[in-house]
């Protein structure tokens, strides 16, 4: 291998590595023409990560490292960050003999949203919404982690292992740092970086999928008490939670009162999210509890809360009025023009009758319309705030990268080594600003010249945390998936820079419950009733990834049908 190919290679390596060739060099080890000045200038180049004075024999992890730089065959490094829609879409349509294709994600699998609430009330099992990042019929290499820090002049990656995260397959609604001091924080880092828990690790295309974390707007008590529904846990403990308010209130020494503050469910947001996890309770409490619990159904209750005028805002005034109508004939109260003030443990009547505040089983949801109201369960679907690694690590770009490419100047095109950059971003939502390839926008920190930009090639931001400058494409799966399929084409072709992205509406669906749904825009036009929800179903059906999967739903649905759905707890 010719030493400039070398000496090519030392620099791509993490900053662990370079430093332990740069201090052990010797001529018995790489050939005279690459001096040792060369090699610690590898060595020493800007290093911005969390492994910037650590060696590499600090790291446990090293092996996999080197086993992914063993697995390279010349190929380059696509380094994907999340496993979502857009992730998980890219990771599987890249050719794999073009590419080394690297996820890291927090979680080991692809969850299939669609189908959550379903899982949460039983009508499927979680298995049939999840698909495993890891599997023996794709070749994608894997990383369980959470992205730490981003060199983009070294094109470095800084990971923090994330196998024995407890919050994995859970809605996040906090930064997990949250509540630490730098000087704590900075501790955790180094202690982190000794035991193997954090690595460097190198890429050549970075693409970025971490998606958003669930809204709260700092209201009392909804991270600690409320139940989300963005995740396969989340639908765990939504189900674990249902069946347990039906069991303790079939409990003898249950008071009356008391039954009807356990069986009051509350959903908080109109979106489809929240609208749709209503139905599916609606069919689980009519279609199996009223045949189980039938001395418990007239004290259940569903409502919807929502601080706008109508649900279901992505939908025509019809369709979102046909909702509204078919919940108020099936006994579901929605409730627009409402604000939750606060979630608190213990109901007003054990407030009222308990002494032992560690007693209490239910929660008190604050309305500023209503006032206090026991319930037994607070379902929370608000909408999306922004993921806290965009804001910390990916907004100044602390070194010029060698691939950043002026593409909009009102000056001299040579400034750009020579000025501070940072991530452009948008103003209302915090998210990442690319052009129509996808690629990462930058521009010049502290000035207002909206006419000096650049992009960093070889970076691309997808999903819920990126828009397309200029548009503004809903945050779906649909949007999401379309971006992660049409990037991995180009980078197939090579052919990046033939046509920028469009998005193509293929149509949005909600289940309304009881075998009624609502479809609007696509070829179809507008459509309500049962055959919306043949399209509903058809439409997620197809959708489903696996070939296991799209022999499991449908059978779990016929299943279900036939004998009910299976209302065990574990």
């Amino acid at each position: 291998m010719p030493p400039s190919t070398q000496l090519s290679r030392i620099h791509q390596l993490p900053s662990g590595i370079r430093h332990i060739i740069a201090r052990n060099a010797t001529c018995a080890t790489l050939p005279s023409i690459i001096t040792t000045r060369q090699l610690a200038h590898a060595a020493t180049r800007p290093k911005l990560g969390a492994l910037a004075n650590v060696y590499l024999s600090q790291q446990q992890r090293s092996i996999t490292i080197k086993q992914l730089d063993s697995g390279r065959d010349n190929r380059e490094r696509v380094v994907i960050l999340g496993s979502g829609w857009a992730g998980f879409t890219v990771a599987r349509q890249l050719n794999t003999k073009k590419y080394q294709t690297v996820v890291v994600s927090p979680r080991s699998y692809f969850a299939f949203t669609p189908l959550l609430a379903s899982t949460a009330v039983g009508t499927l099992e979680f298995r049939t919404a999840l698909e495993p990042v890891r599997s023996r019929r794709t070749k994608v290499e894997f990383v369980q982690g959470w992205a730490d820090d981003v060199d983009f002049k070294n094109k470095t990656l800084t990971v923090e292992q994330a196998v024995d995260d407890p919050t994995q397959g859970l809605a996040l609604t906090q930064d997990r740092h949250a509540g630490e001091t730098q000087e704590q924080r900075a501790l955790e880092k180094q202690s982190d970086i000794e035991k193997g828990k954090t690595f460097d690790l190198a890429y050549d295309k970075l693409i970025v999928t971490v998606g958003c974390y669930s809204q709260t707007f700092g209201t009392p008590g909804v991270r600690k008490y409320a139940f989300f529904l963005k995740d396969v846990g989340d639908a765990r403990k939504i189900r674990n939670r249902l069946l347990a308010c039906f069991e303790a209130a079939a409990l003898p020494t249950t008071p009356e009162e008391m039954k009807r503050q356990l069986l009051n469910f509350a959903v908080v947001g109109g979106g489809p999210t929240g609208i749709e996890f209503s139905a599916e309770l609606h069919d689980l409490i009519n279609e199996d509890m009223a045949k189980i619990y039938p001395e418990l159904i007239k004290y259940h209750k569903i409502t919807v809360y929502d601080v706008a005028e109508k649900v279901l805002p992505m939908f025509d005034e019809k369709l979102a009025g046909y909702a509204m109508d078919k919940f108020k004939r099936e006994g579901i109260d929605i409730k627009t023009k409402h604000h939750v003030e606060e979630l608190s443990p213990g109901s007003p009547y054990e407030r009222n009758n308990l002494k032992n505040d560690k007693d209490f089983r239910l929660f008190t949801l604050k309305i500023k319309e209503e006032g206090e109201l026991g319930v037994g369960m607070c379902v929370w679907s608000t909408g999306l705030m922004q993921n806290p690694f965009v804001h910390q690590a990916l907004s100044n770009v602390r070194a010029v990268p060698d691939n950043l490419r002026l593409i909009e100047s009102a000056g001299d095109p040579s400034f750009a080594k020579d000025v501070a950059w940072k991530v452009k971003k948008d103003e209302r939502s915090g998210s990442i600003i690319t052009d129509d390839r996808l690629r990462l926008k930058v521009v010049p920190q502290g000035k207002n010249d909206k006419h000096v930009a650049a992009i960093v090639d070889d970076v691309y931001v997808l999903g819920d945390c990126g828009i397309i400058e200029g548009t503004r494409y809903p945050a779906t799966a649909q949007v999401a998936s379309q971006k992660g399929l049409w990037l991995a084409k180009r980078l197939n072709k090579q052919d990046l820079d033939k046509a920028g992205f469009k998005f193509k509406d293929l149509g949005t669906l909600a289940y309304i419950g009881n075998w009624d749904a609502l479809f609007q825009g696509g070829k179809w036009g507008r459509l309500q009733g049962y055959i919306a929800w043949a399209i509903w179903r058809g439409a997620y059906l197809t959708r489903t990834v696996s070939w296991r999967n799209k022999i499991l739903v449908p059978v779990y649905w016929a299943v279900n049908w036939l004998f009910g759905r299976d209302i065990s707890r574990f």
